[in-house]
C-alpha cells in the first residue's frame, strides 16, 4: 500500500496534538516526568468511564468460557503486544490451559519485537488468522485497536462474527469517530497523548488496565482464584511458587509450614488440592474428586471462613 492511499486519520483523538505537552522538549527532566504522570491519570479515568461496558464484556466472556469456549484477542502493534502479554500470563496466573486465552497479532510472532510494515492494513489476513485458529460459536473474540480503524482487527472480527463467535471491541476514540456494531464496544477516552499519535502511552496503559480486569475478574468468576488469592497454579514451577503455595495451604488449610510443604508434594504441586487435603483431611485423589464435583471452585468445598 502506498503512503498516499490510506484515509486521513487526523480527526481521531489518538492522533491529536496535546497542548499541555507543546513545550516537552524544553522541560527539565522533573517537569517532564510530572507532565507524564499527570497525563497518565487519564488512563485510569478512561477505564472508570467505560466500566459498564467492561462489566458487560466480562459477563459475556465468563459465560462463553464457562460453556467451554475461548477468549481470543486480536490486535496490531502495541495493542497486539498487550494482547499477547495478557494471554501468555493467564496459564501461570490461573492454571488454565494455554489454549483458553489466545492472542493474534498482525504480522505474527515477528511483530512482537519488530514493526511488520503493512501487516495491520491487511483485513483478509485478520480473517484468515481467525479461521486458522478455528474460531467458532463457542468463542468470544475481542479486537483491540487504539484508533479504532485497524483493518486487520476489523477483518478478524467480521469473520469471527460470521463464524458465530461473540465479539468485543476496545478502542480509544469516541464512537462518533469510528462506529461499530460488535456485541460489546469499550471506549477508553484517554485524550491526546503527550507524544501525539504514540498510542503506546495513555492508550496502551488504559488497554492494559482493561485487559487486567477482563481476565482477572473472568477467571475469578470461573473459580480460578480463592478469596483474592492465586490458588490455581502449579507450585512445582519454581521456588517462589513453592513458598507461595505453602503459605496458602497453611492459611486456608490450617496447618503449619512443614505440613503444608508435605501436602503440596503429595498433591503434585497443586495448591488447590493441597488446601482441600489439609482442610478436609483427604488424600490427593479424594481431594481431586471433590474439586471436580465442584467444577474446580474451592469455595464450594471448604467450610465458610470464621468471622
Amino acid at each position: 500500500m502506498s503512503a498516499s492511499s490510506g484515509p486521513d486519520r487526523g480527526h481521531l483523538a489518538t492522533e491529536a496534538a496535546n497542548p499541555r505537552s507543546a513545550g516537552l522538549e524544553r522541560l527539565d527532566a522533573r517537569a517532564a516526568v510530572d507532565l507524564m504522570v499527570s497525563e497518565d491519570r487519564a488512563a485510569v479515568a478512561a477505564v472508570e468511564g467505560a466500566r459498564e461496558d467492561l462489566a458487560a464484556l466480562i459477563e459475556l466472556t465468563s459465560a462463553r468460557l464457562a460453556a467451554g469456549g475461548r477468549l481470543v484477542y486480536v490486535g496490531a502493534g502495541t495493542s497486539g503486544r498487550l494482547a499477547v502479554l495478557d494471554a501468555s500470563e493467564c496459564p501461570p496466573t490461573f492454571g488454565v490451559d494455554p489454549g483458553l486465552v489466545r492472542a493474534i497479532i498482525a504480522g505474527g510472532e515477528r511483530a512482537l519485537r519488530n514493526a511488520v510494515e503493512g501487516a495491520e492494513d491487511d483485513g483478509p489476513a485478520g480473517a484468515a488468522a481467525v479461521e486458522e485458529l478455528e474460531v467458532d460459536g463457542a468463542d468470544v473474540v475481542v479486537g483491540i485497536t487504539a484508533g479504532g480503524t485497524t483493518p486487520f482487527v476489523h477483518g478478524a472480527l467480521g469473520r469471527a462474527r460470521e463464524l458465530g463467535a461473540a465479539t468485543g471491541f476496545i478502542a480509544c476514540v469516541p464512537r462518533e469517530q469510528r462506529a461499530d456494531d460488535y456485541d460489546v464496544s469499550i471506549r477508553l477516552l484517554v485524550g491526546p497523548e503527550v507524544l501525539a499519535g504514540s498510542s503506546r502511552l495513555k492508550a496502551g496503559t488504559a488497554t492494559k488496565l482493561t485487559l487486567n480486569a477482563l481476565t482477572t475478574i473472568t477467571m475469578s468468576r470461573l473459580g480460578k482464584t480463592h478469596r483474592g488469592r492465586m490458588v490455581d497454579v502449579d507450585t512445582s514451577a519454581n521456588t517462589k511458587l513453592v513458598d507461595r503455595g505453602a503459605r496458602l495451604v497453611a492459611e486456608f488449610g490450617g496447618v503449619d509450614r512443614a505440613r503444608a510443604l508435605e501436602l503440596l508434594q503429595l498433591a503434585g504441586g497443586s495448591a488447590k488440592v493441597a488446601i482441600l487435603m489439609a482442610a478436609r483431611d483427604l488424600d490427593a485423589p479424594a481431594a481431586r474428586r471433590e474439586l471436580e464435583a465442584a467444577d474446580g471452585v474451592l469455595d464450594r468445598t471448604l467450610p465458610p471462613p470464621k468471622s
